[in-house]
C-alpha cells in the first residue's frame, strides 16, 4: 500500500511512521510513506552531536532548520523540500531478510530507479547509501537509514531530486568527510525528472523489491 503525507514536519512524519509500523507488526498490510520535509537535520542513534554538526545554533535558527535525534540507524542527514522521502513499513520475515539484505535491498531499488534516467549509481560497501559518480569524484545522491523493531521496518531512504544542495554545508553528511552529497537536479540538469515522477518510480522499484504490494487506483 502506498500512502502520500505531502510536506510534513519530520516529527508529524515520525508519530505516521510510529502509527503504521505498529499496524504492520501486528499483521497489518505492508506500506510504503512518502513525504517530503521541511528542512531539517536529523542525527541517528550514532551520530556525532559535536564535531559533524557545523552550523551554531543561530545559523539554524535563521535559516529555519530544525534539529531532531532520530531512532533511525546512521550519522547525521539534512532533509528538505526537493527530496523525496520514502519509508517502507515492511515485515523482514515475510521476505527472509537479514537487516543487512534490506538495506542492499533498499539500495538496489535506488540504482534501479536511476539507471531509468541513464545515470549509473552503486552502493558502497563501505557507506551506506547510494552513491554516483559526478564532477570526478564520489558523490552521494541517496541516504539510506532504518531501524527494525519487532521485526518490522522504519525509517528509509532520502533521495536527492531538486534539493538546495548548499544545505549539506551545514553538516558532515553521514559523518563522511570529504564525500560530496548531489541530486538528479544537479546531475541531470533541465533533463531531471519531477518530484512526482520519482515518487512513482521509486514506489515501482520498492513494490518489485518488497511485493505484492497495493498499486494506488
Amino acid at each position: 500500500m502506498r500512502v502520500d503525507l505531502g510536506l510534513l514536519p519530520y516529527c508529524d512524519a515520525w508519530a505516521a511512521q510510529e502509527s503504521a509500523h505498529a499496524d504492520v507488526a501486528a499483521g497489518g498490510e505492508p506500506r510504503v510513506l512518502f513525504v517530503e520535509h521541511p528542512a531539517v537535520i536529523t542525527f541517528g542513534r550514532r551520530g556525532d552531536t559535536g564535531g559533524h554538526l557545523l552550523a551554531s545554533a543561530e545559523q539554524l535558527h535563521t535559516l529555519g532548520v530544525e534539529v531532531v535525534h532520530s531512532d533511525r540507524g546512521g550519522d547525521i542527514t539534512f532533509h528538505g523540500p526537493g527530496q523525496v522521502v520514502a519509508y517502507p513499513i515492511v515485515r523482514l520475515a515475510d521476505h527472509q531478510l537479514s537487516v543487512g539484505g534490506y538495506v542492499h535491498r533498499l539500495e538496489s531499488a535506488v540504482v534501479g530507479l536511476l539507471a531509468e534516467w541513464g545515470i549509473s549509481a552503486k552502493a558502497d560497501p563501505a557507506a551506506v547509501g547510494v552513491w554516483v559518480r559526478h564532477r570526478e569524484t564520489e558523490a552521494k545522491i541517496c541516504a539510506i537509514g532504518v531501524r527494525i523493531r519487532k521485526g518490522a521496518s522504519l525509517h528509509g531512504v532520502a533521495l536527492n531530486v531538486n534539493t538546495d544542495l548548499s544545505f549539506f554545508n551545514l553538516i558532515v553528511p553521514c559523518g563522511l568527510a570529504g564525500r560530496p552529497v548531489t541530486s538528479l537536479r544537479d546531475m541531470l540538469g533541465d533533463r531531471a525528472p519531477g518530484m512526482d515522477a520519482v515518487r512513482d518510480g521509486l514506489f515501482r522499484h520498492l513494490a518489485r523489491a518488497f511485493g505484492p504490494v497495493t498499486m494506488p487506483t
